[in-house]
């Protein structure tokens, strides 16, 4: 089993979509170049979402044609609107959102599972007629529990990724998305997970609400999973746990992985450095564990 390990980079779409402050055109790219020269490969660069639901993204259609040359980046697309956007301006690698319970599809999506799902057949159909060379991605959120109908059984989560891997999407993402699994609930998914789906197909999305992302990275790094999704600096809280602290933290994955005898892409020393300055526009001192202990190491020096 190879022990390389996929880490995709969630800090530009993911980790800024629901800050209070709007990080300008410039300064995501900025922040993207530097996440680039610190060897991140795969990054989830933006959303064509509609701006009046994540203002915060509306640069989308700007920002795409701007983008470093290096990392195959990919952005999240909503409906088809959203997909003729990013195919205006050459964007063909994507990611589709779904979860593992209605009501959550509903609060976000306004879709139920369903509904979401016979959208997504269209715009699977629409992108691989359009682009050669297209890439898409499945998330299945709240695969573990979802903040308003409670936990979510292993079948369910199973069930809706299945339906996204025969829609024909290259990979699914599987979201801890309130940060409650524990290893043993990682353990039991995966292997319902693994007995229908090859494992070069899944990724794990662990948010670190509760301390436990890193634990659940390595069970499922036990069970065969070779791609984590992060942000760096954690940046991306936990909408439904006010103040609580939400996207695994780039930095802690890699430091993990490294002390594990692992390989990976990404260089530590100006990872740490990377998100330095939209940490200062929004105001937040570096909070993830592994950056902090780089920076003070660096301080040292």
């Amino acid at each position: 089993m190879s022990d390389f390990v996929c880490i995709a980079e969630m800090g530009p779409r993911d980790g800024l979509q629901n800050e209070s402050v709007s990080v300008p055109t410039g300064l995501k790219l900025d922040f993207i170049r530097a996440l680039s020269e610190a060897g991140l490969e795969d990054i989830e660069a933006t959303s064509f979402v509609s701006p009046k639901w994540v203002p915060q993204l509306a640069d989308a259609t700007e920002l795409w044609p701007q983008l470093p040359v290096g990392p195959r980046y990919s952005a999240l697309v909503p409906n088809m609107k959203g997909l003729q956007k990013a195919l205006s301006v050459g964007c063909h690698r994507i990611a589709l959102f779904t979860a593992a319970s209605d009501e959550f599809t509903k609060a976000n999506i306004n879709m139920t599972i369903e509904e979401s799902l016979v959208g997504f057949a269209d715009i699977v159909a629409q992108l691989r007629e359009s682009a050669s060379g297209s890439w898409v991605r499945g998330y299945v959120s709240t695969a573990f529990e979802c903040p308003f109908s409670g936990k979510i059984e292993p079948d369910k989560a199973v069930s809706v990724a299945l339906r996204l891997l025969n829609l024909g999407v290259d990979e699914i993402s599987i979201g801890d998305t309130i940060g409650v699994a524990s290893p043993h609930e990682v353990s039991e998914l995966t292997k319902a997970l693994l007995a229908e789906i090859p494992k070069e197909k899944l990724a794990y999305h662990f948010h670190d609400t509760r301390g436990t992302a890193i634990a659940n990275v390595a069970c499922a790094l036990e069970k065969g999973i070779r791609i984590f999704d992060s942000s760096a600096a954690g940046l991306g809280g936990c909408p439904y746990a006010k103040g609580a602290g939400g996207n695994l933290a780039t930095e802690d994955l890699a430091y993990f992985l490294t002390r594990e005898g692992l390989t990976h892409s990404v260089d530590l020393a100006k990872l740490a450095l990377a998100s330095l300055p939209v940490l200062g526009l929004l105001n937040q001192c570096p909070y993830a564990k592994a950056q902090v202990a780089v920076l003070a190491e660096s301080l040292q020096k």
